[in-house]
């Protein structure tokens, strides 16, 4: 016999589970390393190796993705495929430098907003990762 799901959402239910999980880490390297610059070096660690998962899951869930030659490319598949699959929303690329190595990828509906809430010193560390 199975049981049903009542009236939770699982997209609500994930930001949530996310947002405390996530909350948790950044308090517990703050106990951790008393120096915010160390705090943030980790958060970079940690997030430069979940890009590297979530690219090699993009690519194993989207056969028909095509080798990107430029950045531009790159950068457009990101948005508009990347970021759709993985958190339900298509950023806006801006920001490109004059040499077209660098961009911004802007959230401009973020679904985590209204969960977010961070002490002063934590706020750094939480704008580091996202």
């Amino acid at each position: 016999m199975s049981r049903g799901r009542g009236n939770m959402d699982a997209k609500r239910v994930s930001s949530e589970l996310f947002t405390l999980t996530y909350g948790c880490m950044v308090a517990q390297l703050l106990r951790d390393y008393d120096n915010p610059d160390e705090v943030n070096k980790q958060l970079d660690k940690m997030g430069y190796n979940i890009g590297v998962r979530l690219i090699e899951d993009f690519l194993a869930h989207t056969p028909g993705a095509k080798r990107c030659t430029q950045l531009e490319e790159a950068a457009d598949v990101l948005a508009k495929q990347g970021f759709r699959m993985f958190l339900g929303t298509v950023p806006e690329i801006k920001n490109w430098n004059a040499a077209k190595d660098e961009f911004s990828l802007i959230l401009t509906e973020n679904r985590y907003q209204s969960s977010w809430s961070c002490h002063p010193p934590v706020q750094i560390a939480c704008g580091t990762a996202i």
